[in-house]
């Protein structure tokens, strides 16, 4: 196979942490053949590679030739250039996702790119048990935010239609700091997150703004990275504050009921298309609708919108993929299942777990309550 080189993103490259364990804003990495691999980084990261770094070889930027100049991405290219000169090497395999200007610069120094389209996808979506480990512990974290906000949804008053707390408004706002506060105090982070309440959580992946409403749903979805590990965990939860409106019961049962279809079905073996179409089969039946070809049911209520779930890792969204795709699941992998019902003008629902495919079927990760009475989690 030809050697390899990768070009950090920022620290949170999912690439380059897996084949480096070294989460950085600008290095290189070459690997030549196995057990023969080599970092360069910039003065500042040196010290700090040879202490992290899986890599054999650390080198810094200096000794492959790198000068000082405004124009750093040049700077990077020729010193890559240099590296590759020195081992002799002028053919390279490259991920799909290496800027522009680094392709055009090694072509120019006769260096022949061979883009990997499948770079790492068989290797990273088979999680190691350490891996598994780690993503099991970030679910744990992401439970605990979850109860964080559910907490303070459970305590809150109702006023004219809107909820408070301690004197003030109770917002999305609030709730999502207090979601990354739970969860910088046991090492993890989340970039954003999912508080939304009604009707903005109709929209999936709308992050929630403003005062939450009571006697509506809210959607918590959470999906915490290890500071540490670098793993994702990812988990959503629905609740209501106040009373809950029988038709928003009906629809929280029927994802509920989704959500154990889809996880009687996965196992190794099976295909991710059979577990999506599973659940959606129960939603068309309980008189809702979904977006999937053959699926549609009633598309004048509540829909759902989305594929069931997706895998894990140093990505939140990585393979594999159940939605209707041929595309079998495989011992290793962890995925999502969760599905999800929205209507526009109304608000939506959604249930999410997160769990280990085995030859004997899905391990959960998720031990949080199903219920949208915030009391439930108390």
């Amino acid at each position: 196979m030809k050697p390899l080189l990768l070009v950090s993103a920022g620290d949170d490259d999912a690439d380059f942490l897996y084949a480096t364990r070294f989460p950085v804003e600008q290095s290189f990495y070459f690997r030549f053949e196995d057990g023969d691999d080599l970092l360069m980084v910039p003065t500042l990261e040196l010290e700090r590679a040879k202490q992290t770094t899986i890599a054999k070889h650390v080198i810094d930027r200096i000794e492959a030739g790198w000068e000082e100049s405004r124009d750093t991405l040049a700077e990077w290219a020729k010193a890559a250039a240099g590296v590759l000169s020195q081992r002799k090497v002028d053919h390279i395999r490259i991920s799909p996702k290496l800027p522009v200007v680094y392709y055009e610069a090694l072509k120019a120094a006769g260096v022949h790119l061979e883009i990997d389209k499948e770079l790492f996808q068989a290797e990273r979506r088979h999680k190691s048990r350490e891996e598994a480990s780690f993503i099991h512990a970030a679910q744990r974290a992401a439970e605990a935010a979850c109860a964080e906000v559910i907490a303070h949804l459970a305590v809150a008053e109702v006023v004219d239609g809107l909820l408070w707390l301690d004197g003030r408004p109770l917002t999305s706002e609030r709730l999502m700091a207090k979601a990354q506060g739970a969860l910088n105090e046991i090492g993890y982070t989340t970039p954003e997150m999912i508080v939304a309440g009604s009707p903005g959580c109709a929209v999936p992946h709308f992050r929630g703004a403003g005062q939450i409403r009571a006697h509506a749903p809210v959607i918590i979805d959470i999906f915490p990275r290890g500071t540490n590990s670098h793993y994702h965990g990812d988990l959503t939860r629905t609740v209501v504050t106040g009373e809950i409106p029988p038709g928003i019961q009906r629809m929280h049962d029927t994802c509920v009921q989704a959500l154990d279809a889809g996880i009687a079905l996965i196992r190794a073996g099976a295909n991710g298309r059979d577990v999506h179409r599973a659940a959606c089969q129960v939603l068309v039946d309980a008189g809702y609708g979904t977006t999937t070809k053959g699926y549609e049911g009633n598309q004048s209520g509540p829909v759902m919108n989305h594929s069931l779930g997706h895998g894990v890792g140093l990505d939140v969204h990585e393979a594999p993929s159940m939605r209707d795709l041929d595309y079998p699941l495989e011992a290793n992998d962890v995925v999502t299942v969760e599905p999800g019902l929205y209507k526009i003008g109304l608000g939506g629902v959604r249930v999410e777990d997160t769990g280990l495919v085995t030859s004997e079927g899905f391990r959960n990760f998720t031990s949080l309550p199903r219920s949208l009475d915030p009391r439930a989690y108390l």
